[in-house]
C-alpha cells in the first residue's frame, strides 16, 4: 500500500480522496512528530505546503520516498537538485491559487491609490482624516507586470478590464505577440517597465536569478509616486533597500504579502506607515483551497495507480 505524508495540512474533501482511493494517510502533527526527516522513512509521497522544508538532509533520510508534491506555487522550499540526484519526482500545483493571487494584487492596489488601512485605522481612533486621504484613480495609471505567466496574465486581464495601461518586459519568443494581445499588455524593456510604471507588481519564483532583483537601484529609478506590490516571494525584493525607499521618498508607497523570514524577524519595514502589510495571504481563499487540495489529490493518485 503506497504510504503518503501529509507535512501541511490540505483540503479535508482533497485528503479524503487520496485515502478513498487506498492510499494510507498519515497527518504530520510538528509538534508531536519529531524532525521530518526522522518521520519521513517508510513514506512512497509527502505533500507540503510553504512551512515544511524538504532539505538534502529530509531526502538523505528518506528510504522509500518516490515524490514530493508541493501543494500551491513555489517551489523554494524544496531541495530541487538534492531531489534529481536521489530519483525523487517534484511536482506542484501553480494553477490553482491564480486567480486568488490575482485578485489580492489589485486588493492591495486599491487599497494604496485609496489609503484604506490609514482611512480605516483612523476612523477606528474616532478620527474624521477625509482632506488628508485624498487618493488616486487606477484608470489610466501604467501598471508594470514583472513575470508573465498565469499570475501575470491574470492581472493583465484584470489592469486592462480597469483601464490600465499594462506593461510587461519584452521578450523574442513565438507566440508572445498573440499572448499580449489576448491580455491587452504592451512589451517594453526593463527599463521602461521600472521607470513608467505607476504599479509595480512583481510575479516571479525565487530563484538565484530573481533573488532580490528589486533592489535600491531599481527603486531609484521608479518614479516618487509609483506603488510597488510583491505577492511572488519574500527575497525578490530586497527589504532593507524598499525600507530605505519608503524613508526617503523614493517612491510614494508599497504593499507586501511575502516576506524574507515569515513570520518577519525584523518588524520595522512592516511598521512603516507607507507599506501595506499581509501575512501571505495571497493564495488563501476557500476556493483556491480547493482548488489546491484537489490538484494535489489528483497529481498523487495518478503518479501510484
Amino acid at each position: 500500500m503506497v504510504q503518503v505524508l501529509i507535512a501541511d495540512p490540505i483540503a479535508a474533501s482533497a485528503q479524503k480522496r487520496i485515502e478513498d482511493a487506498g492510499f494510507e494517510v498519515v497527518v504530520r502533527n510538528k509538534d508531536a512528530d519529531g524532525p521530518i526527516s526522522e518521520q519521513i522513512k517508510g513514506f512512497d509521497c509527502v505533500i507540503v505546503r510553504s512551512a515544511t522544508k524538504i532539505t538534502k538532509e529530509v531526502l538523505e533520510a528518506a528510504d522509500t520516498l518516490k515524490l514530493i508534491v508541493r501543494a500551491g506555487v513555489g517551489l523554494d522550499n524544496i531541495d530541487l537538485e538534492a531531489a534529481e540526484e536521489v530519483g525523487v519526482k517534484v511536482m506542484n500545483t501553480p494553477e490553482a491559487p491564480t486567480v486568488s493571487v490575482a485578485e489580492m494584487v489589485f486588493a492591495l492596489m486599491f487599497a494604496l491609490a485609496r489609503n484604506v488601512t490609514q482611512a480605516d485605522s483612523s476612523m477606528k481612533d474616532e478620527k474624521w482624516n477625509k482632506k488628508l486621504l485624498k487618493g488616486t484613480e487606477l484608470w489610466q495609471k501604467k501598471l508594470g507586470i514583472m513575470g508573465f505567466g498565469r499570475i501575470g496574465k491574470e492581472i493583465a486581464r484584470r489592469g486592462t478590464c480597469l483601464g490600465m495601461d499594462v506593461l510587461i518586459v519584452k521578450k523574442d519568443r513565438p507566440g508572445r505577440e498573440a499572448e499580449c494581445a489576448e491580455v491587452g499588455a504592451r512589451q517594453v524593456s526593463p527599463d521602461q517597465l521600472i521607470e513608467e510604471s505607476d504599479y509595480l507588481t512583481v510575479n516571479v519564483p525565487l530563484v538565484p536569478e530573481t533573488e532580490g532583483m528589486i533592489g535600491l537601484e531599481e527603486l531609484k529609478r521608479m518614479k516618487e509616486t509609483a506603488y510597488l506590490i510583491n505577492t511572488a516571494r519574500g527575497g525578490v525584493v530586497d527589504e532593507d533597500a524598499l525600507l530605505k525607499a519608503l524613508e526617503q521618498d523614493m517612491i510614494a508607497g508599497a504593499a507586501l504579502d511575502v516576506y524574507v523570514d515569515e513570520p518577519p524577524k525584523n518588524w520595522e519595514l512592516v511598521k512603516h506607515p507607507k507599506l501595506i502589510a499581509t501575512p501571505h495571504l495571497a493564495s488563501s481563499t476557500s476556493e483556491a483551497q480547493v482548488r489546491v487540495g484537489e490538484l494535489t489529490a489528483e497529481k498523487v493518485i495518478n503518479e501510484f495507480k
